[in-house]
């Protein structure tokens, strides 16, 4: 009895093979046009980590001979993110938080490396919160389209995050690209969630009260909703670049460069203290980040 049960198996395996085979065969056009389109996302963000003050990646033009010290660019990058710590927040205690955490990154010699995760954390970011803020808005005033959505949420977050690295291969071969894709797919929830749980939660006398004052749909959004919301987007936010900087080790298992890869090299030579320096290294950059985004009402 068993072993017919197990014999006549429903083909899941072999239907999702079939899927991702139809799609590399019909879906090329698109993929390779999403590859170029973030490519040029995650080029653009390394080189302004990397290279604040040559602009020439950005104009098109020659590369000009620097007229400045390259050592001096770190320096630039951590003033910049000081500076905003201190516009974010106004107390002293975040911007010395981030100017010693940069600086020990720094004295480790992990600042290349550093700038590749926050690369990918950054474009994970922007394509996340652009893809899932809309979603979130539109789910939380269609109650039945969220109650649709919520399995598959649940499946992509409860889903292996190894088993997205075999589909990003197939459609995007290897690099930072296939990385960043299983990241916002992994990601892609968060934002999704707490906007829908945000706007929901705006009290009815606030739309109600609106509605009195004969503001449209979009007026009633902009002007009470989101700013309602606000926080829980934040919190959103937050959470894309927490999940995101979990995913480094993973992404630089199909050739994501970042702090991933010397993780990733310290397990298969069981190099203790090269591992256990760029996992601390991971974890300063999580709590710098976290710490940067803690906004509270």
């Amino acid at each position: 009895m068993l072993s017919w049960f197990e014999d006549n198996k429903l083909p899941v395996g072999r239907i999702a093979g079939d899927a991702f085979d139809w799609l590399q065969d019909n879906g090329a056009w698109f993929f390779d046009g999403l590859s170029t389109l973030l490519d040029a996302l995650i080029g653009g963000i390394l080189n302004v980590l990397q290279n604040p003050l040559d602009i020439s990646w950005a104009t098109g033009a020659e590369r000009y001979q620097p007229l400045y010290n390259p050592e001096f660019h770190p320096f630039l990058i951590v003033a910049i993110f000081t500076w905003a710590a201190w516009l974010i927040h106004r107390r002293w205690q975040v911007p010395v938080l981030i100017f010693l955490g940069f600086l020990f990154i720094l004295n480790q010699g992990y600042w290349e490396e550093t700038t590749e995760s926050l690369t990918l954390v950054l474009s994970a970011c922007v394509v996340c919160m652009a893809v899932g803020v809309p979603i979130g808005i539109a789910a939380a005033h269609r109650p039945k389209a969220y109650q649709v959505m919520r399995p598959i949420l649940d499946l992509m977050q409860t889903l292996p995050t190894f088993v997205y690295l075999i589909p990003a291969i197939v459609f995007f071969g290897i690099g930072m690209v296939p990385g960043l894709i299983a990241t916002v797919i992994f990601v892609l929830p968060a934002p999704i969630r707490l906007t829908h749980l945000g706007i929901s939660s705006t009290p009815k006398p606030l739309i109600e009260a609106a509605e009195a004052f004969g503001a449209t749909a979009r007026q009633k959004l902009w002007k009470v909703e989101l700013p309602y919301a606000l926080p829980q987007i934040m919190a959103g936010l937050n959470q894309t670049i927490m999940l995101s900087l979990s995913m480094v080790v993973i992404a630089a298992l199909v050739g994501a460069d970042g702090l991933g890869v010397p993780v990733v090299r310290a397990l298969n030579s069981v190099n203790t203290s090269l591992g256990f320096e760029s996992g601390f290294i991971i974890v300063v950059v999580a709590i710098m980040l976290d710490r940067m985004l803690r906004v509270e009402r």
